[in-house]
């Protein structure tokens, strides 16, 4: 199966939630409503590293793929 690099995520229980999902490592979930991220990861200290470094572009990413999505829907 190939599964995107990103998803969009949906749950009742939270109806002000905006999830996205990165598939790939490091994996994490995105509230783009409150910016918070949940790392589904393990990380050592060489990845802790990168992970700082990174961060800031795997959410830049996680964003844009948002609105490119939300762009397509208003368009169809």
């Amino acid at each position: 199966m190939n599964i995107p690099k990103y998803l969009l995520g949906d749950n009742t229980d939270h109806p002000d939630a905006i999830f996205v999902i990165h598939t790939d490592f490091p994996r994490f979930i995105i509230d783009l409503a409150t910016d918070e991220v949940e790392w589904l990861e393990e990380f050592d200290n060489h990845d802790q590293k990168e992970l700082e470094t990174e961060a800031e572009n795997y959410i830049r990413e996680a964003t844009q793929f948002y609105d490119r999505e939300v762009a397509r829907y208003e368009n169809d």
